[in-house]
């Protein structure tokens, strides 16, 4: 409260009006009034800007007269006035329009917001009595931004039957909720809960207010939520036809097929191009200026019009300057996370110039370890390798803000990088290029994009691309041996990492003797001391050993190639050596000589093999002479069943059993070899 020389303001005030009035006077102005101003003031209801001398006086000491009056009056404790004002709310609320269902709903709503503290009894009976309110009358209950939760409350608990029936009976109304702060949610919901039908009673009505729509604050982002996430091919086409210009506003049939790109609609009327292109600019300006740049139908549009522009023409440049001309970035950073998106900022870098691509790189210096993860992303680092003739400067901006500038950080990171399967392509791409192991058919798009940017870059990039590829490799070089010298055990323990090591080891430039020991030394130990977890106990709380590098396929396959020392051709069927040698042999081979009859007759058997099959192995003589020795135990290898074969087999004898009992038809065991292939070869050997 706000006191008055220690008094409540009440008792200050009441003792204002009693003391004497001061003798100074303020002074006074002026009286200039004509008969037409006191005349205006009769007529419109006004008063008279003059104040009696009492008046001003009174407002000597900050406090009007009246003001006083009514403080010295007034009988009503704070509280009752209060009250008084929430009786007058309630009554002027009990006045409109189903008042009691109001009241009614959003009572249930209360209770039926917390799922877990209502017994299913009485939900069940919560939700008939909601419906039984709102049914007929849900379009009134929706356009009040107090109760469009009690219908978001209904959608939640109904039945396939009865969202039908909310979607039915909204229909006509889409376009406004969709405007509405509150109620557009509602419109998500039932996408989202509904089924095809109800996609099919919505997405038309955005039909012909497209260009509208996608301006509007609220509205724009539940279009943007419809295009990308339920609707269907023709309808997508349908809504992005129409930021091609107010003509194709008009075309609202769902059934009929319409054309998808604008190259096929370009095609079929030559003489539309220059309206179109300039409505389709037009509006995706409109959007970058309004800062609006994270909508998928933004970046589709801005795809369809980049495959249309003429190159080497104003209309790409400004394009291209309109697309890195965003000082904030968030233009292309939305892009680089959609497949468009992606797309686009790709074309980009092709057909830009050295400044184009400096600012780009530049602009994603924060965002390159989230764009490698990404399924999209990570398609414009490799685009970067494949254009930027400087290879100097796209190593320094590329590299250090990718992996880490911080050194521990940095092998964390390369670690997790060759486990993903989209972040692995951005260190691998440099040395194994476009090989299927590293593109497997669900990243083809990221070939056909490839491909795309080879001919896009024939005119503005000089240098050839292999030698870009083999400066970038090699910066990129210390960087990951080391890692791989840090962090052995951790990549060995899976099939990307042991396909990462390999890779790396063969393709990479300088020093790496310190990673080839790191990596034989993870071979170190007895590989039947730690055998396979039988799958009986694979789900046991037991904790179990991890498996050897021996018993693990991928560690088999690497320690193979590595010694091997290149890459198997499958036109030649022979090892391409890599220059210079490895001679990873007589590395790996005091890691495993006191095992090497375990290793010999375990799953990783072709490592021995590769071992006698290998120029320049200084101690070949050495492991001959072990294995002849043990000749009987490769005999009885190559000739029972593994522990992998005895365990398919007793899996197949399992299923036989359950498919009979269950009078199902029994599949034919197909005979296979039996036996460690590796040992029956290194007898040949011997």
């Amino acid at each position: 409260m706000v006191k008055t020389e220690g008094k409540p303001l009440k008792s200050a005030l009441k003792d204002n009006a009693s003391a004497p009035k001061s003798q100074t006077k303020p002074a006074k102005s002026a009286k200039q009034s004509s008969d037409s101003d006191s005349d205006d003031l009769d007529s419109d209801g006004g008063v008279s800007l003059e104040s009696p001398e009492g008046e001003e006086e009174g407002l000597a000491d900050g406090v009007h007269p009246d003001r006083k009056l009514a403080v010295i009056n007034n009988s009503q404790s704070s509280k009752e006035a209060h009250a008084k004002q929430k009786q007058l709310v309630k009554e002027r609320k009990a006045a409109k329009p189903m008042a009691d269902d109001l009241a009614r709903t959003k009572k249930i709503w209360e209770r039926l917001r917390r799922k877990s503290h209502v017994p299913k009894e009485e939900r069940q009976v919560l939700v008939a009595e909601l419906f039984e309110i709102i049914t007929g009358r849900i379009k009134d209950f929706v356009l009040k931004h107090d109760s469009v939760r009690v219908v978001q409350t209904a959608l939640k608990y109904a039945n396939p039957e009865q969202k039908k029936m909310i979607a039915k009976e909204l229909a006509g109304t889409y376009r406004q909720l969709a405007e509405s702060k509150y109620a557009k949610f509602l419109i998500g919901k039932l996408l989202v809960q509904g089924d095809n039908e109800i996609r099919d009673i919505i997405v038309p009505e955005f039909y012909g207010h497209v260009r509208r729509l996608i301006k509007h604050p609220e509205a724009s982002w539940i279009l943007d939520d419809i295009y990308r996430g339920v609707a269907t091919k023709q309808q997508k086409a349908i809504i992005l036809r129409e930021w091609y210009g107010a003509e194709f506003a008009l075309f609202q049939d769902d059934k009929e097929k319409v054309l998808e790109s604008l190259s096929e609609i370009l095609a079929a009327d030559a003489g539309k191009r220059a309206p179109i292109m300039k409505s389709l600019q037009e509006l995706i300006n409109h959007l970058i200026q309004k800062k609006l740049t994270g909508f998928t139908l933004l970046h589709d549009a801005m795809l369809q019009y980049f495959l249309n522009v003429k190159q080497g023409t104003e209309e790409i440049t400004d394009f291209i300057e309109l697309i890195r001309g965003d000082e904030e970035g968030d233009l292309l950073k939305n892009l680089a996370f959609t497949r468009s998106g992606s797309r686009v900022v790709c074309l980009t870098l092709a057909y830009g110039n050295a400044k184009d691509r400096k600012v780009i790189l530049r602009t994603y210096k924060d965002t390159l370890q989230m764009m490698a993860g990404d399924p999209n992303g990570h398609i414009i680092i490799l685009t970067a390798f494949e254009v930027i003739d400087d290879t100097k400067s796209t190593a320094k901006a590329i590299f250090p803000e990718l992996l880490s500038k911080d050194d521990e950080k940095q092998v964390e990171n390369i670690v997790y990088f060759a486990n993903d399967l989209n972040a692995r392509t951005t260190l691998l791409y440099l040395y194994q290029g476009r090989s299927k192991a590293l593109f497997p058919a669900g990243n083809s798009t990221d070939l056909e994009i490839l491909a795309e940017i080879d001919t896009a870059r024939q005119t503005t990039s000089k240098k050839d691309p292999e030698v870009r590829r083999s400066e970038l490799a090699k910066a990129l070089s210390p960087f990951l041996l080391k890692a791989i010298e840090i962090a052995a055990s951790d990549l060995v323990s899976t099939s990307f990492g042991a396909q990462f090591i390999t890779e790396v080891l063969f393709g990479a430039e300088g020093d790496k003797s310190g990673a080839l020991k790191a990596v034989a030394v993870t071979a170190s130990g007895d590989p039947s001391a730690a055998e396979p977890v039988p799958e009986e106990n694979a789900e046991s709380d037991i904790p179990q050993p991890p498996p050897h590098l021996a018993n693990t396929a991928g560690g088999g396959r690497m320690l193979k190639s590595l010694v091997a020392g290149g890459r198997f051709d499958p036109l030649s069927k022979t090892i391409t050596p890599i220059s210079p040698p490895l001679n990873f042999a007589d590395i790996l081979y005091p890691n495993i000589k006191d095992n090497l009859v375990s290793w010999a007759t375990s799953s990783s058997s072709f490592v021995p093999l590769a071992l006698l099959e290998v120029e320049d192995f200084s101690s070949a003589d050495e492991v001959r002479r072990v294995l002849k020795e043990n000749k009987k135990v490769l005999q009885t290898a190559a000739k029972d069943e593994t522990a992998e074969q005895s365990l398919k087999r007793e899996t197949f004898e399992k299923e036989q059993v359950e498919a009979k009992a269950n009078g199902k038809k029994v599949k034919v065991w197909k005979k296979s070899e039996v036996g460690n292939k590796g040992a029956a070869l290194l007898l040949e050997k011997l």
